[in-house]
């Protein structure tokens, strides 16, 4: 093979790697670790940013490796969890999304099953490695993630399960976890301030609108393999105001917060952005017809995008309190 032969395939196989992994689901992870690592150095009381008590060299020399060991866990975890989810469903994502790697054929199932496995415990082995709270984290995303794809289980055919596996994870798992390890790095108190808690509760509510929302694009393949969801049991019209409904309920709790005057925020910079963000949000929601399939798959993505924005914004107010 010549060497131009194995550069295109290595870069295509690269490429269907990165389809593999899903990376809206990749560049949501990634923001979580950086913002709740973020959030901890601008909390505690006792790092640099937050007092003048403590020298930089007292958690430099190990912060930047845990920051790192955690991405890559977290990374591999989210690899391992979404990839089981296409293993289980190639023939739905053949009618779905017959882009993704295994539905089109770039990979083999064999191929899949490889990449999951090894996954799963680079994520596993990771965590353990690096403490106890990442572990546990860790360990307790890959179970609801087997549970919801995994036969016999397979709670992703049950619409309340499902959701609950997604905002579980995403909301509330990640962020606590997240929080607590970043806290025993840095060798301060495991309690939770109320600023995470509220951060938390914001991410749980607003991941629930894109558990229910991610299936409306689906419906020709869910219906055809009996996967019951609430887009098939409500109607497309209903599910996307549902989802709108929600989301403006999470952007106006942070302009509540906001308003409260919290010492762990920067008020002012939280109530603007969050304003700017909602009135942005209806705006594009106006554009959306809920015939045309790709408009749906453009919003789908536009929410995960406000959702990545959260985990900038979010630090951002916790840096500049």
């Amino acid at each position: 093979m010549s060497q131009v032969s194995q550069g295109g395939f290595q870069s295509s196989w690269l490429y269907a790697l990165w389809k593999f992994s899903r990376p809206h689901t990749i560049i949501g992870t990634s923001l979580s670790v950086v913002g709740l690592y973020l959030i901890a150095i601008s909390l505690l009381p006792s790092t640099p940013l937050a007092s003048t008590g403590t020298s930089a060299t007292q958690w430099l020399p190990y912060s930047p490796f845990s920051l790192l060991g955690a991405w890559i866990a977290c990374l591999c975890g989210n690899v391992y969890i979404v990839g089981l989810n296409q293993l289980e469903d190639v023939a739905i994502d053949k009618i779905n999304k017959p882009h993704l790697p295994l539905a089109s054929g770039e990979f083999s199932w064999q191929q899949g099953q490889l990449i999951v496995i090894t996954t799963g415990v680079v994520a596993l082995v990771f965590a353990l490695l690096l403490g106890p709270f990442l572990f546990g984290m860790v360990g307790i995303s890959l179970a609801i993630g087997t549970a919801y794809s995994l036969p016999p289980i397979r709670l992703k055919r049950f619409p309340f399960w499902a959701a609950l596996c997604i905002f579980s994870v995403r909301g509330a798992i990640v962020n606590l976890g997240l929080f607590l390890h970043f806290s025993w790095v840095l060798q301060e108190n495991q309690s939770i301030p109320f600023a995470v808690w509220v951060l938390t509760l914001f991410v749980l509510v607003f991941t629930f609108a894109i558990a229910i929302f991610k299936d409306v694009p689906d419906m020709e393949g869910d219906l055809l393999y009996n996967i019951k969801t609430f887009t098939l049991q409500l109607g497309k019209q209903t599910v996307f105001n549902l989802a709108l409904g929600v989301l403006t309920v999470c952007y106006l709790g942070m302009i509540l917060v906001g308003t409260l005057g919290l010492t762990e925020v920067n008020s002012i910079f939280l109530v603007i952005t969050h304003v700017v963000v909602l009135a942005g949000m209806w705006w594009q929601s106006r554009k959306v017809d809920l015939q045309d399939k790709s408009a749906i798959i453009n919003f789908y993505q536009f929410i995960w995008k406000l959702f990545f924005l959260e985990y900038l914004i979010f630090p951002t107010a916790c840096l500049l309190s």
